[in-house]
C-alpha cells in the first residue's frame, strides 16, 4: 500500500495511491460509516500496524467496488504533505555506502556512524527548499528511509525488519561548509527543510527486500547518483538492530540509511558546483516513486 498526505482546509489528510487515483480515506470512511479515529493521520495508521492496515484494505475494497467518483482525487490536483509529517526521531547513518566513504576520503566504518536531524528539517514532495543565508555549499544525498512501525528495543538482526512499517525516499540535504565547520555534523544537516521525504510511504510488504533497490538522484534531469542499496556497508536489518540496542525505537521514527557515491562533495574541487536557486533535485528509489524539490535563496 502506498500512503500519502495532502493539504486541505481541514489540515493534512491521508490518501492511498491506486491506479484509479488517490482514495480520500476520510471521505471513504464517512461514506461507509467506518469513522475509525485510527485512520485520521499517518501517525495513527503507523502506530495501529497490521489491524489498521487491514481496515484500510477493507475500506479500499468497498470504495473500489462502488461507483462513487467523489471518493477519488487526481494526484496532480493535490498539494502533498510529507509522507511522515511528525516523526518522533530522525536518525541518520553516515558513510554507509562503501563507494561514498571512498569518495569522501574517509575510512570504511566498523560500526554505523549515527547522527540526527530534527522535525524542522521535514519537507514534502514538490516543496521549495530555502537555501540558508550563510552557507554556499548545499549538497544532495539520495537515501532510503526506514519508518518504524512497532516499539523496538534490543531486537535481533533476524527479526529487525518485522518492526518496520514501510519505506520512503529521502533527501539528506547537507550544507557541507556548516557540516565540516566543527567535528559535529548537526548544524549542516538540520537546517529548515533539509529532510524532504515522500511522496509515498510504501508499506514493507510492497517493498519486500529493502537491501536490493536501485537508488538514483538527478539534478536538473542529469543523473548524479546511480547505485543499489545492496552497496550498503550495514544493511537495513543490521541498522535497526544496532540502533535498538542503545535507544528505543518508536512507531513513526525515521532512519535514513546513507547515500551512495556521486554527491557534489565527492567531485574534484574544480568541478564542485553546489546547489543554487532554481535547481531541481529528484530522488528515485525502486518501488518508492520520485521525490522532487526545487531550491530558492532564503529571503
Amino acid at each position: 500500500m502506498k500512503l500519502l498526505t495532502f493539504h486541505t482546509e481541514r489540515g493534512l489528510q491521508v490518501g492511498i495511491k491506486t491506479e484509479r487515483g488517490i482514495l480520500d480515506i476520510a471521505k471513504a470512511a464517512g461514506t461507509y460509516h467506518t469513522d475509525d479515529p485510527s485512520l485520521q493521520s499517518i501517525e495513527q495508521i503507523v502506530e495501529g500496524g497490521v489491524e489498521v492496515l487491514e481496515s484500510l484494505t477493507r475500506l479500499l475494497t468497498l470504495a473500489s467496488d462502488a461507483d462513487d467518483d467523489e471518493l477519488w482525487l487526481a494526484e496532480d490536483s493535490l498539494r502533498l504533505g510529507p509522507c511522515v509529517p511528525q516523526p518522533g526521531k530522525i536518525i541518520c547513518v553516515g558513510l554507509n555506502y562503501r563507494k561514498h566513504a571512498i569518495e569522501s576520503k574517509l575510512p570504511i566504518p566498523e560500526s554505523p556512524v549515527l547522527f540526527n536531524k530534527f522535525a524542522n528539517s521535514i519537507a514534502a514532495h514538490e516543496e521549495t527548499i530555502q537555501l540558508p543565508k550563510g552557507t554556499s555549499q548545499v549538497d544532495y544525498e539520495a537515501e532510503l528511509a526506514i519508518v518504524i512501525g512497532k516499539k523496538a528495543k534490543h531486537v535481533s538482526k533476524e527479526n529487525a525488519l518485522e518492526y518496520v512499517f514501510g519505506y520512503c525516499n529521502a533527501n539528506d540535504l547537507s550544507a557541507r561548509d556548516l557540516q565540516n565547520r566543527t567535528s559535529q555534523w548537526l548544524l549542516g544537516k538540520s537546517c529548515d527543510g533539509f529532510c524532504p521525504v515522500g511522496p509515498y510511504l510504501v508499506t514493507s510488504d510492497e517493498v519486500d527486500n529493502p537491501n536490493d533497490l536501485r537508488i538514483r538522484s538527478y539534478v536538473g534531469g542529469e543523473v548524479r547518483q546511480d547505485s543499489n542499496t545492496g552497496d550498503m556497508i550495514f544493511a537495513c536489518d543490521e541498522i535497526v538492530s544496532y540502533i535498538s540496542s542503545y535507544m528505543t525505537l518508536e512507531p513513526g521514527d525515521i532512519i535514513l540509511t546513507g547515500t551512495p557515491e556521486g554527491v557534489i562533495l565527492g567531485y574534484p574541487k574544480e568541478k564542485q558546483i553546489w546547489l543554487a536557486a532554481g535547481d531541481e533535485v529528484t530522488i528515485e528509489i525502486e518501488k518508492l516513486g520520485r521525490l522532487t524539490n526545487r531550491f530558492q535563496d532564503e529571503a
